[in-house]
């Protein structure tokens, strides 16, 4: 995004409102050029209408207008005060008009985000060296030679297969070894680039830029920011290396929804194939820090704790190193999709094609002919095949059939995303939350509520210091900066609510998905529930401060102030509305759903499309509902299971 010298002006007294530095050590974020940052990242949003959209924004901002829309009079926002720019803010923030709350939470986010992820002028953003953050270190010098060797065009080409997969990810990698396992001839099309070992340790910036989907940022509603991996691999390169199997009891529903092998031998064995490939073990799950705050809180309630199962090697260091692998491994630890099915694949003769963008199916007579790919430069690539197995991920997938002109009703329902929140501990020992084990420890003592096998479980994760921002509120520039200051000594407990009610994705007039979702007050109550048990654990862990991610900037200080009745009451009061709670969504399912009939889902029990029986669906999109853990595992069971189902019919 190219802004002009009025759009920039505007985008830096917003950034500086957020973030005006201390006058001392810290700068302000005009002078770290974390505004550069901000239109950089959002630049790479793919939709133009909301490009145009904050464009206007930033073009009305310094006016008498907004002036009166923010409660400052008819004033120009560059004319006032710091303090008065700040409660212009948040007014935005507390308003009833839901809005107006989250144009505020979008920059919010954008300002707070790209402050400190920003290296600045001097290569480490001072904010790092105050609370002892490393500068990114760079990838390692004795890291192996990319092992893969992907195909890129600069110029229009056509290919010929057997078998087109779209995407590369969890679904896609166990999709192409298994086709090219059974003797066909695979073409594999990422949109994102390849990276390995020695392209890692960049930090949260270049992670960001390089390993993370580029939009949309969110949910239409502004409920939920959503976060995704593109790159060769897909969120297996960066995912948190937890591998659990899908639950007896989600399996039990899923096979109730029309697809009766997941009840099955079938799936047991699918489950079990990717376990074996993915070195799943217990035995490298040393406990962090930052899990051992979840730990010796939960034992201390009488809570049940267990160790997590990785998918990582035994150069996983389970500890400085493992903590940025959320960025990219540099150890080559952590078993993605890109060091074993697409090594598979590729060691059988499947053709690997980068920067490739699919933005069609052909279809004709019912069934798929291929499939049309743009480069990010514009170069077509047009593949031709018997079969297409669409594996893009749960917002591209069904955007993709959209585009291809299927009209299954079911395509982009049952949207299902864990939506996600964190309540924060401050301890007065050092946490350091960004090291340690990705994920070792989960407390499933509110898996099920009431008695449907829906809830919320407790996971920690390496927290960073723009990641953290997407959970946190922001109730003043000083108020943030002595958050971030403690941040050392914090330690984040993830909750990760089981979604039993869904939301949609479709298409703009650019063919781009549009997520609509909106958390329903059954969800709610769930999500609730954890902020309250997560409060418990942090309390019994030792906490001195317990804070949410609640815009109304909800926390208490066990025996001094307050009590944990009245946090929960005052997240309670304070809603789980857009705009009101920052919530994420890592895990991404269920919009292209299997099942047993075209009326209730959009794929049947094979993963094929209703419309056209050579169109397989293998990825997150596949899930009847939601799965309840991470879902790594499951995308690839049922990945290996309907692409062995898709193999039988065509060799």
């Amino acid at each position: 995004m190219q802004p002009t010298a009025k759009q920039r002006a505007a985008m830096n007294i917003i950034c500086d409102t957020f973030n005006p530095g201390d006058g001392l050590t810290l700068p302000s974020a005009s002078a770290l050029g974390a505004v550069d940052t901000v239109f950089e990242l959002l630049g790479r949003n793919p939709r133009e209408a909301e490009k145009k959209q904050l464009a206007t924004l930033l073009n009305l901002w310094d006016s008498r207008l907004a002036g009166l829309l923010t409660g400052s009079g008819p004033r120009r926002f560059s004319t006032l005060t710091q303090e008065q720019r700040e409660q212009a803010l948040l007014r935005l923030a507390d308003s009833r008009i839901e809005a107006v709350r989250v144009l505020f939470q979008a920059l919010k986010q954008a300002s707070l985000l790209s402050y400190n992820i920003t290296p600045g002028p001097a290569g480490v953003n001072p904010l790092w060296k105050e609370i002892g953050y490393p500068a990114p270190a760079g990838p390692l010098h004795t890291a192996p030679a990319p092992a893969l060797s992907p195909l890129r065009f600069g110029e229009t080409t056509e290919l010929h297969c057997d078998v087109v997969v779209v995407g590369s990810g969890a679904g896609g990698g166990v999709a192409a070894a298994v086709l090219a396992e059974a003797g066909l001839d695979v073409v594999v099309l990422e949109r994102g680039n390849y990276y390995d070992d020695r392209d890692f340790g960049l930090g949260e910036l270049g992670g960001l830029k390089h390993l993370y989907a580029p939009g949309p940022p969110g949910s239409t509603e502004g409920q939920i920011t959503l976060v995704a991996g593109t790159c060769l691999g897909g969120g297996t390169v960066v995912n948190w290396s937890t591998s659990l199997p899908t639950p007896q009891d989600v399996r039990a529903e899923w096979a109730a929804l029309g697809a009766a092998q997941f009840a099955e031998a079938e799936f047991d064995e699918a489950l079990e194939v990717v376990r074996r490939r993915l070195g799943v073990t217990e035995q490298r799950s040393v406990l962090s820090a930052r899990d051992g705050v979840l730990e010796r809180g939960a034992q201390a309630l009488g809570w049940e704790v267990d160790t997590l199962p990785r998918n990582v090697t035994d150069a996983c260091d389970a500890g400085v190193e493992c903590g940025r692998c959320g960025y990219g491994c540099r150890l080559g630890a952590k078993q993605s999709v890109t060091k074993t099915w697409l090594a598979d694949a590729a060691d059988r003769g499947a053709r690997l094609v980068v920067d490739a963008d699919v933005r069609r199916i052909s279809v004709r007579g019912g069934r798929a002919q291929g499939v049309s790919a743009v480069t990010s430069d514009g170069v077509a690539i047009e593949v031709r095949a018997r079969a297409v197995v669409v594996a893009a991920g749960a917002i591209q997938t069904p955007a993709l059939l959209r585009r291809s002109g299927l009209r299954n009703d079911n395509i982009g329902r049952h949207l299902r995303l864990h939506p996600a929140a964190a309540v924060f501990g401050v301890f007065e020992e050092e946490i350091r939350p960004w090291e340690g084990g990705l994920q070792t420890r989960i407390c499933r003592r509110h898996s099920d509520l009431d008695g449907d096998g829906y809830g919320v479980i407790y996971e920690t994760g390496p927290i960073h210091p723009g990641l953290a921002t997407g959970f946190m509120s922001w109730r003043g520039a000083a108020n943030h900066r002595a958050t971030m200051l403690d941040f050392a000594r914090s330690n984040a407990i993830g909750i990760i609510t089981r979604d039993r009610d869904s939301g949609t994705v479709s298409v703009d007039r650019g063919g781009e998905p549009i997520v609509n979702y909106r958390l329903s007050d059954y969800d709610a109550a769930h999500l609730h529930t954890g902020f309250e048990g997560a409060a418990s654990i942090l309390e019994a862990a030792g906490a001195q401060r317990i804070f949410s991610g609640h815009q109304a900037g909800v926390s208490y200080e066990p025996g001094r102030r307050g009590s944990h009745a009245d946090f929960a009451a005052a997240c309670r009061a304070a809603g789980y509305g857009p705009g009101q709670c920052s919530l994420g969504a890592l895990h991404i399912m269920g919009s292209a759903r299997m099942g047993g009939s075209p009326d209730t889902s959009a794929t049947n029990p094979d993963g094929a499309t209703w419309e056209a029986a050579n169109i397989v669906v293998a990825d997150a999109s596949c899930f009847p509902t939601a799965s309840g853990v991470n879902p790594m595992v499951s995308i690839e069971a049922i990945a290996y299971m309907n692409a062995k189902r898709l193999a039988a019919q065509l060799v």
